[in-house]
């Protein structure tokens, strides 16, 4: 099944910021696997952690602690403004997780908030739920109904997005850069407004 218009070439190696096909040929990999490969390939320190971890156990699932994921957590809430970690295997899933998180955030409290407004041009994975916030019609053709509860406003437009929050608005969820929108980043400004607005009106960010 095809997904996207694939180029014919087959990486079959890489080393640090480059991949090599089936002919040796040499590409600076600008793509990084959809930008989810920040390290680069191959590097030895990597290898021998996976390697290491290959031969000790390959899973047990969130059932049990797992002690190498509760260093990280630390670590990342150490250096974050975060003060608790919830570890997804994919981006999409990660935009799920916001999802119901914010739903859910509002249900506990016995308030009916579930709207969540997004960027126009947006992109936020290619689940239903993700489809749906991101409204592009290119994501979105063939799969009506969308699910509801979804607006967008445009990225520097402070005052539609006070006209669209309403009392059924649970959050905000944005791009900082965004990437199917043109690699856009958000300014400072912008961002330190939106989080003032999400605090005022009681939104998530």
């Amino acid at each position: 099944m095809n997904v996207y218009r694939r180029a014919d070439v087959a990486f079959v190696r890489g080393e640090g910021m480059w991949v090599f096909d089936e002919k040796g040929e040499r590409y600076l990999d600008f793509a990084a696997g959809i930008a989810v490969n920040a390290l680069g390939h191959a590097h030895p320190h990597l290898v021998k952690a996976l390697c290491d971890q290959a031969h000790r156990i390959w899973h047990t699932s969130n059932l049990y602690r797992i002690p190498d994921q509760d260093r990280l957590a630390e670590r990342l809430c150490a250096n974050s403004f975060a003060e608790r970690v919830f570890f997804t295997n994919s981006g999409v899933e990660a935009i799920e997780c916001a999802i119901k998180t914010a739903r859910a955030y509002f249900s506990s409290r016995n308030e009916n908030r579930y709207r969540i407004i997004t960027l126009e041009g947006s992109f936020h994975g290619r689940s239903m739920a993700a489809i749906s916030a991101s409204g592009q019609e290119k994501l979105t053709a063939g799969f009506a109904p969308l699910l509801p509860g979804f607006a967008q406003v445009a990225p520097e437009d402070l005052d539609a997005l006070e006209v669209a929050i309403d009392g059924e608005t649970a959050a905000i969820m944005i791009e900082p850069v965004m990437g199917e929108g043109g690699v856009r980043p958000l300014s400072t400004e912008d961002l330190r407004a939106w989080r003032a607005l999400a605090g005022e009106r009681r939104l998530l960010l």
